[in-house]
């Protein structure tokens, strides 16, 4: 048997793909005849695939029988568009991580919600265990805490009553006050820094950074007993943080 002169291509795919591009054209609507026609599909197969596309939601039909792009086919196109600029700061976070030898963190503050967006690790430098997640560690961790601090009071006051100070280590900050005056005073300011406070044995840096109007920060973690580093990463933090700031900002 002869080797195949291409990949193998599955039709009805290419099908609903070439539907999904018609029914894109028509921001009012149009109906099954007219997408047939458009597609150059036999008008019992165009009803099949639209009778799918919309029950599995990335196609919606209108009263008057026409059919425009669903729910989920929107969210897909968010998700995208998140991804594509997530590529964007890839390789500088890459060049982050192999300057210092550390993994590098990226996380925004969405929805009210501290979240990780991108962890860029490598051998011999492997990610924080995230045993507790950053929607409940925000008090102990430099990349939460660099959001709050950047926060305005109104805010920070929202998220701070929503979220318990849990003691995750005996280094942690549980006491509200006392958080909060170490947010103002912080010595390497703007940067912030997490002592132990998420898991014992690691210490963290952060600094923040803006896709838009977009809060985040931009962080690394390292071994407790290059502590004395700090003081040293924290400033070469601050240019990558600019940088990833102004590709975040980029309009696609």
């Amino acid at each position: 048997m002869g080797a195949q002169d291409g990949p193998t291509l599955i039709g009805s795919v290419q099908r609903a793909m070439r539907l999904l591009e018609a029914v894109s054209a028509h921001p009012n609507g149009a109906p099954a005849k007219q997408l047939a026609r458009e597609t150059g599909l036999p008008l019992a197969t165009a009803y099949h695939l639209l009778r799918t596309l919309v029950h599995d939601g990335y196609v919606r039909k209108l009263d008057d029988g026409g059919f425009v792009l669903g729910d989920k086919l929107q969210s897909l196109q968010t998700t995208g568009r998140a991804q594509a600029l997530l590529s964007r700061v890839r390789p500088t976070l890459a060049a982050l991580r192999d300057e210092l030898t550390t993994p590098a963190y990226l996380t925004f503050y969405e929805d009210g919600e501290i979240r990780v967006a991108e962890i860029v690790d490598g051998p011999g430098m492997p990610r924080v265990d995230l045993w507790v997640g950053f929607e409940d560690a925000g008090h102990a961790t430099a990349l939460g805490k660099s959001v709050l601090r950047e926060l305005d009071e109104e805010a920070r006051k929202d998220y701070l009553s929503r979220h318990h100070l849990a003691d995750l280590t005996p280094r942690t900050i549980t006491s509200l006050p006392e958080l909060l005056r170490r947010l103002e005073t912080s010595p390497l300011a703007p940067a912030v820094t997490d002592l132990e406070e998420y898991a014992l044995g690691t210490v963290c840096v952060a600094v923040p950074v803006y896709s838009g109007d977009t809060l985040g920060s931009l962080g690394v973690s390292l071994p407790a007993n290059r502590l004395s580093r700090l003081p040293e990463i924290s400033a070469r933090l601050l240019p990558t943080a600019s940088r990833v700031t102004r590709n975040l900002s980029l309009t696609i």
